[in-house]
């Protein structure tokens, strides 16, 4: 991260609003692991779109096109679509992307660069794969990174050995190593209160 970044002066930065994979096909929970955490995510998404489109702000939203046809978020099944809470507006990009990060494939980078952008701050689903894969490349790309810990959420996982870890443990160990590392960290109203 930058070292003259001040998160507890964001506005002043023009942060970028990542809103990764909020769409319907992350409602089938068994499909991705079963027993999500965080339910509020969602929610706390919205809230801060709608508080990024008071301010102004540049908001992206980014959307997962499996290649898989069987997946939830294939472009044929109607998982696909972006939750109605957090459904762009018609002057707000949305980026298609078909691996984790949202940054491959995509012209995120560049979008980014146009606006002069150096802060950005990630929500969405899931934490432990497309959030922490976005996370990982701003870090290294140089952004100043913002996670929104009860703004993500993931499901439970199996273990190398058929150990079954929960979604609020694969949650809170995923933050645990991006924080500080890749990035800083924030809740929902600590976040605003930055804002």
């Amino acid at each position: 991260m930058n070292d003259a970044f001040n998160p507890m002066n964001l506005q002043s930065q023009n942060p970028a609003l990542l809103l990764i994979d909020i769409q319907k096909g992350m409602d089938d929970a068994a499909y991705w692991g079963g027993n999500r955490n965080n339910p509020e995510a969602e929610a706390n998404a919205a809230y801060l779109l709608e508080q990024w489109r008071a301010r102004d702000l540049p908001v992206f939203h980014i959307q997962h096109s499996s290649q898989n046809p069987e997946s939830r978020l294939h472009a044929s099944q109607p998982g696909f679509a972006i939750k109605d809470e957090v459904r762009p507006l018609p002057d707000e990009p949305v980026i298609l992307k078909n691996v984790n990060s949202a940054f491959i494939g995509t012209d995120l980078q560049e979008r980014l660069k146009a606006q002069n952008i150096i802060t950005v701050v990630l929500v969405g689903l899931t934490t432990n794969h497309c959030v922490s894969s976005t996370t990982r490349m701003a870090g290294n790309y140089g952004y100043n990174t913002l996670v929104v810990s009860d703004a993500t959420a993931t499901f439970d996982r199996e273990g190398i050995n058929g150990e079954h870890y929960d979604a609020e443990t694969i949650h809170l160990t995923t933050l645990a190593s991006l924080r500080d590392e890749f990035a800083t960290i924030v809740t929902t109203e600590q976040l605003m209160a930055r804002l």
